[in-house]
């Protein structure tokens, strides 16, 4: 398996595309969600719900309730998308303590991508509910002049939030790389609870961003519900 220039393993190519494990993990994982939402939807049961299906109910509702603590007024309208963004960075965090296989969360590509989502979606959100035109009168509030710092803190928040994911989960692979050549496997249950509290912690940080983020696009909106 060779690499590409950023030194990412590369699967497979496409003619001059590179297809890297980074790629081809993430459209494993997706494709994984996207069967076991199929399988979960049509075996759900109101009367005598199975083990599983009181254990997912636990975990959406503790997901919710987290969101609803930050947007009480609009949590059920971003549950889905911030719901998906956690459980999707937790599985890409934990994937890497599969023999052989990386967290694509350690790629800066696949961060930016979520980065990017995550701005897109939060603009979507506040255009949705507030519409295009009150949405943009917010960037030249209270001045005009603040309009230039309004957009810039739009990308560098972006920035920071694809580096911050990046930059935690590349340390904690080269980390346990560097415990491992050293140690050997003499401390391999300390080094492998490290590593899930990191993966839990770095994407409820993520999330919870995105919901921050989220929730300044709402702000307003939910001020002017709550006067009324």
């Amino acid at each position: 398996m060779s690499g590409n220039e950023l030194g990412v393993p590369v699967v497979f190519r496409l003619g001059s595309l590179d297809i890297t494990d980074t790629v081809v993990t993430t459209w494993a994982i997706m494709l994984a969600f996207g069967a076991i939402a199929a399988f979960v939807s049509h075996r759900l049961k109101d009367d005598e719900p199975a083990r599983w299906q009181i254990a997912i109910e636990g975990i959406v509702a503790t997901i919710e309730a987290a969101i609803v603590d930050v947007l009480p007024q609009a949590g059920r309208r971003v549950l889905p998308f911030v719901a998906t963004l956690w459980l999707f960075i937790v599985v890409a965090n934990l994937i890497g303590l599969v023999p052989g296989m990386h967290a694509p969360t350690r790629d800066l590509s696949a961060t930016a991508a979520l980065a990017a989502l995550v701005f897109f979606s939060t603009h979507w959100f506040g255009i949705r509910a507030k519409g295009l035109r009150a949405y943009l009168r917010h960037y030249v509030e209270p001045s005009v002049i603040l309009l230039p710092f309004h957009i810039i803190s739009e990308f560098t928040r972006t920035l920071a939030l694809a580096i911050r994911l990046f930059g935690n989960m590349m340390s904690l692979e080269m980390a346990a790389l560097l415990l491992l050549l050293i140690a050997g496997f003499l401390v391999p249950v300390p080094l492998l609870m490290l590593h899930v509290v990191e993966a839990l912690v770095q994407a409820y940080i993520f999330g919870m961003l995105a919901l921050v983020y989220v929730a300044g696009a709402l702000q307003s909106r939910e001020l002017e519900q709550r006067n009324e």
